[in-house]
C-alpha cells in the first residue's frame, strides 16, 4: 500500500527592491515579508502540515523565508538548498521534487515557475475553487497544499490532488 504524501508549495515572502544595485539573487525580504513568513510558519503548525524536508531555492529571499517559517515549526526540519530551484520552470521543479526522500515535502521558490508548477500538478480530485484562486494569482508567501498516493519518483503533472491554498491576507 502506498504512503499518502503531502507536498507544500510556498512562494517566497515579499522581497525588497530598495537597493537597485543588488543582484536579483541577493534581494532581502521587505518588511511585509518579514511579517508574513512567520505567519505562514505558524499556520503550517496550526494545521499540522509539517514537512519532513524543505527544498529551498538558494536566493536570499527564499532562504530568509525558510528561516522565518522554520522558526515557527515545532521541531527542526532539514533543508536542502537546491540551485535548480532558483527561478525554475515548472518542469525543473518537478524534476527536483521527484528526487525527494520524505513523506511531507515543502518547496520554497519563485514565480512564475512555482505558479505554473502548482497549476500543472493539480489532477483528478483537486479542489476546483482552490485551482481558480491559484490560476488568478499566486502572491508572495502564499502556500498551495497537495496530496498524492504515489512515490515522488513517479509524480507527473496532473498527478496530485490540490486541496488548499492559503494566502497571508487570508490570515491577517
Amino acid at each position: 500500500m502506498a504512503t499518502l504524501r503531502q507536498l507544500l508549495v510556498l512562494r517566497h515572502a515579499k522581497s525588497s527592491w530598495d537597493d537597485p544595485k543588488l543582484a536579483d539573487f541577493d534581494r532581502p525580504l521587505a518588511p511585509r515579508g518579514l511579517k508574513t513568513a512567520p505567519l505562514m510558519g505558524r499556520e503550517l503548525t496550526r494545521r499540522g502540515w509539517l514537512p519532513d524536508l524543505a527544498l529551498v531555492s538558494p536566493a536570499l529571499r527564499t532562504r530568509d523565508t525558510w528561516r522565518l517559517v522554520a522558526q515557527e515549526l515545532p521541531k527542526p526540519v532539514p533543508a536542502q538548498f537546491a540551485e535548480e530551484l532558483y527561478e525554475a520552470a515548472a518542469s525543473a521543479i518537478l524534476t527536483r521534487v521527484r528526487q525527494a526522500k520524505a513523506t511531507s515535502l515543502l518547496v520554497i521558490g519563485h514565480n512564475p515557475g512555482l505558479q505554473q508548477f502548482a497549476l500543472r500538478l493539480a489532477g483528478a480530485g483537486s479542489d476546483e475553487g482552490v485551482f481558480k484562486k491559484i490560476e488568478a494569482k499566486f502572491p508572495t508567501a502564499a502556500l498551495a497544499r497537495f496530496t498524492l498516493d504515489d512515490d515522488w519518483a513517479d509524480l507527473d503533472f496532473g498527478g496530485a490532488r490540490l486541496t488548499h491554498f492559503v494566502r497571508p491576507k487570508d490570515l491577517e
